[in-house]
């Protein structure tokens, strides 16, 4: 099945038209998803091989984002979170900090520990693990604190007091 279809209902009659437009209004705008899209003949449902538009994972992304539906946002997260994805490797980082001796080496409740983790969890998946952010970021829509008073907030957070239960949670 193809991606178009699979994202639109459409028919293989349908798809294959869209394909055709889309390649010429990409070509036509100097678009770089033009050149990640290649034909392999693939078998269809009638048992024959026909020469099909294959994308490469950054283009099928780009495609979907096209498609401004549930069904291919869905597709979307569905290829995205696997352990291959940033967040699929952070998660199995994370499995390993606790199962690891390293756990212990980590500060408890100050920004130094917390940037620890950050490395450990992203290291080798983001240039900034391990530091303060110096720029914002969000995902799904999420935005994560800001930059410009991450760093400050840090520090008025290291010295919060911490000798009580309460301190602790407030900190």
């Amino acid at each position: 099945m193809d991606i178009v279809a699979l994202l639109t209902d459409q028919d293989y009659t349908k798809t294959r038209n869209y394909w055709k437009y889309l390649k010429a209004k990409l070509k036509k705008e100097n678009s770089e998803l033009v050149s990640a899209t290649i034909q392999l003949r693939l078998l269809a449902s009638d048992g024959k091989r026909y020469l099909t538009d294959m994308l490469d994972y950054a283009g099928v992304i780009a495609l979907g984002k096209e498609f401004p539906s549930k069904k291919a946002n869905r597709f979307i997260e569905w290829l995205t979170f696997s352990d291959e994805s940033i967040d699929g490797k952070s998660k199995t980082k994370a499995y390993l900090l606790f199962e690891s001796s390293f756990i212990n080496s980590i500060e408890v409740g100050t920004s130094r520990g917390l940037l620890q983790i950050h490395a450990y969890l992203l290291g080798g998946l983001y240039d900034f693990a391990g530091q303060i952010r110096q720029k914002n970021i969000s995902k799904g829509g999420f935005q994560f604190a800001t930059s410009h008073f991450l760093g400050d907030t840090l520090k008025q957070k290291d010295a919060m007091p911490e000798a009580t239960d309460d301190e602790i949670v407030n900190k």
